[in-house]
């Protein structure tokens, strides 16, 4: 099995478990993104985006507090 690289411009996600063949393979986290502009949203310039890059870390650690889980 060989590495499946995200297809999206400046993605550097591997091991991509979705295909289009028109599109190419798509990792989660930008399928996850592509999900959340809507069904309406042009795949064929979607694909020609970057990712948007988010620091994770700080964003977990500022809603987490905002947001605390109450179990």
């Amino acid at each position: 099995m060989g590495v499946m690289s995200c297809n999206r411009k400046n993605c550097y996600n591997i091991m991509c478990e979705r295909f289009s063949n028109e599109y190419g393979y798509i990792c989660n986290r930008c399928f996850e993104e592509l999900i959340s502009k809507g069904p309406e949203t042009n795949i064929e310039e979607f694909m020609k985006t970057s990712p948007i890059k988010v620091n994770e870390k700080a964003a977990r650690a500022r809603f987490e507090v905002e947001f605390p889980n109450i179990r």
